[in-house]
């Protein structure tokens, strides 16, 4: 007769599928962690990039702003890739498996990350004005694409497990 061994993986089960509910990949830009340097003679107190990438996705009617969405189009952009890596989690928590969850979602905020960084440099947006061209100009800047100018915004998009 066959021995056969069981064993109670249900306190791990529990604690997998808890943490798969309460851990999120949040992809973007901590406001805590997105100084910039002033860009000349131009700012003393440069916006942070959290805010300016809060104005580009929504625009600012009143500033002569317009929309140039990138975050949520790029992770829209990036669902094909991160829906198998959110189902392999649902599995991950049935077998109990908490390391697999958290690297999961560092393997998706990595993905959303990139998504969005493709975004910004491959999107269509809507063109600079010509009063911003004539001051990147001045700036011995010659770039003509929207949300690209000295590369930091790009570079601070991030993301976080928590």
């Amino acid at each position: 007769m066959p021995v056969t061994k069981t064993v109670d993986r249900t306190n791990q089960i529990f604690a997998a599928a808890n943490a798969l509910t309460k851990l999120k990949a949040y992809v973007g830009i901590p406001a805590e962690a997105s100084p910039r340097q002033p860009d000349g003679a131009l700012e003393d107190q440069p916006p942070s990039n959290a805010v300016i990438g809060y104005l580009m996705e929504n625009g600012a009617p009143e500033r002569n702003l317009p929309a140039r969405p990138h975050l949520l189009p790029g992770i829209e952009a990036a669902m094909p890739q991160i829906t198998p890596r959110l189902e392999a989690l649902g599995k991950a928590a049935l077998l109990g498996d908490l390391s697999a969850i958290q690297k999961g979602l560092t393997a998706v905020g990595i993905i959303g990350e990139n998504a969005v960084k493709a975004q910004i440099t491959d999107g269509t947006f809507a063109p600079l004005s010509e009063r911003t061209l004539k001051a990147r100009k001045a700036r011995g800047r010659t770039g003509t694409k929207p949300l690209i100018d000295t590369g930091q915004y790009r570079r601070a998009i991030t993301h976080v497990v928590k």
